[in-house]
């Protein structure tokens, strides 16, 4: 992956105090829809991304998922295994990527969704931007996402360094998930900051925030409304759901019932939502003493 770094003429910084380097234009993807799922750790990124791939897919669109945690677990779902990573496979041919191929590092999961798991350095030895960035540039190589209609980041935790937010810059929208409580509110908040500080140098916008694992929604709607976010989708705290990850399926593949249809539906219409594309948000976070202060419970 080149760099430009900020002392190159033309060079842009990522926001006030920002000391990143930038993403070489010729690694960008110009080819597909490309969304970025950020959210608190344990939140359910993966669920979220992998039952939303399968929406995406049932719509008729080649979908291929990026997960981007060095556990490796995003894709499993949908493949039925926990993939080698993009990193693991570089290494066995010591990083001479041409001597990879497709099949190498990217499997076909459920209904046709194409997965990659670029994993992450070993902890503390690396950069996870570099990881993405690697990644990128061996499907652009291998020509892979030519015939793609729809990129999915699945990336890790609610980590914003300039690293994990690297799939941003490839990003057409964002998207958060989020839960009614506290903490995973507090984090939405530092990652809407993240993702206005790299709007300011890279198409990517702001689409808004899914709620999950949530049966209640006041708290992210007043978090909302008094940001300008917007709430694209709930999905409730289900036992099904749960279930779907210890059987290794995506919501579409488990037995039928009404709660269960109603689960899928809102996946359907949150992926023809995205597809059809949103209203970018201009959303202003808070400081973190003010959200604070907001988050007060009674």
């Amino acid at each position: 992956m080149t760099l430009l770094t900020l002392d190159r003429p033309g060079a842009r910084t990522d926001g006030e105090g920002s000391t990143q380097v930038m993403l070489d234009p010729r690694d960008e993807i110009t080819s597909a829809k490309v969304f970025a799922v950020y959210g608190k750790g344990g939140i359910g990124k993966s669920t979220t991304s992998s039952n939303l791939s399968v929406a995406f897919s049932k719509l008729g669109k080649r979908v291929l998922q990026i997960g981007c945690d060095p556990k490796h677990d995003s894709t499993f779902t949908l493949t039925k295994r926990l993939a080698p990573t993009v990193i693991d496979v570089l290494e066995t041919v010591d990083f001479h990527s041409e001597e990879l191929r497709p099949e190498d590092f990217v499997f076909e999961g459920y209904n046709g969704v194409m997965c990659v798991e670029a994993g992450g350095p070993p902890a503390g030895t690396g950069c996870g931007g570099y990881v993405v960035g690697q990644t990128v540039k061996l499907l652009k190589e291998h020509h892979l996402l030519e015939d793609t209609d729809v990129v999915i980041f699945d990336v890790l935790g609610d980590v914003v360094c300039g690293g994990f937010a690297s799939p941003l810059q490839h990003a057409e929208r964002a998207v958060i998930v989020t839960a009614n409580d506290f903490d995973s509110i507090f984090a939405m908040n530092r990652i809407v900051s993240a993702i206005q500080a790299k709007a300011k140098n890279y198409d990517v916008r702001l689409a808004g925030c899914i709620a999950n694992r949530s049966a209640a929604t006041d708290e992210i709607d007043r978090y909302n409304a008094a940001t300008g976010m917007d709430r694209l989708a709930h999905f409730p705290d289900l036992d099904v759901i749960r279930r779907s990850r210890l059987k290794k399926s995506t919501l579409f593949e488990m037995p039928e019932s009404p709660e269960l249809a109603a689960v899928q539906q809102e996946y359907l219409q949150l992926a023809a939502k995205l597809w059809a594309g949103t209203t970018p948000l201009t959303s202003v976070p808070m400081k973190d003493r003010d959200i604070f202060d907001f988050l007060g419970f009674d």
